[in-house]
């Protein structure tokens, strides 16, 4: 997305976003933030998807890969993970979030479709790892996702540590159609001219 005049560029260094539980790496919405932001954008696989697995690997796993993903796109990048926004879909942006909480340095989290608890269980928070989200944290939900309501999302965001910026997606469930692809990336242009 082409900067306007006056418009200063991101201090970070590049955006690498992993897709949800259930979709790859070639999602739409990862797509269009690839080819449309004016920054190195890396999409990259889980490692169970890359083996043909439909059912996600645990937790720590996940953290580990996305800690590993983002040091090898620092490095090629001539950078470090710090300078790195990190985030993705769904389970994709939860992993970075919890591994960003767990001290992997990073610029902000970009977190689309975050799954604030499983549809219709919405005593099964996932939440606990708020505190230790400490850089900018950018949320784009839409506002009839099942994963979380406006009120369910106000309810709990003020426990993240970081600075948060919450976009809502009008009309949109958990899986925003390819209509929204242009307010989304331009809601993720905006975050990290922010930066």
């Amino acid at each position: 997305m082409a900067s306007g005049p006056g418009t200063k560029p991101s201090s970070a260094a590049g955006l690498l976003l992993f897709p949800g539980a259930g979709g790859s790496a070639d999602q739409h919405t990862l797509v269009a933030l690839d080819a449309d932001l004016e920054m190195p954008v890396r999409r990259t696989e889980f490692d169970y998807r890359r083996r043909g697995r439909r059912f996600p690997d645990r937790a720590p796993k996940l953290i580990e890969e996305v800690r590993s993903e983002a040091e090898a796109f620092a490095a090629a990048l001539g950078t470090t993970t710090d300078r790195l926004v990190l985030g993705g879909r769904s389970m994709g942006g939860r992993m970075c979030s919890m591994a960003v909480a767990e001290g992997l340095p990073a610029a902000g989290l970009v977190l689309l479709s975050y799954p604030l608890h499983p549809p219709g269980k919405p005593e099964k928070l996932r939440v606990g790892h708020f505190s230790g989200m400490d850089p900018p944290t950018l949320l784009v939900i839409g506002d009839r996702d099942p994963f979380g309501t406006p009120e369910e999302f106000a309810a709990h965001i003020g426990a993240i540590s970081g600075e948060v910026t919450v976009h809502w997606l009008a009309g949109q469930g958990h899986n925003p159609k390819s209509r929204v692809d242009a307010e989304i990336v331009a809601a993720v242009d905006s975050f990290l001219a922010s930066l």
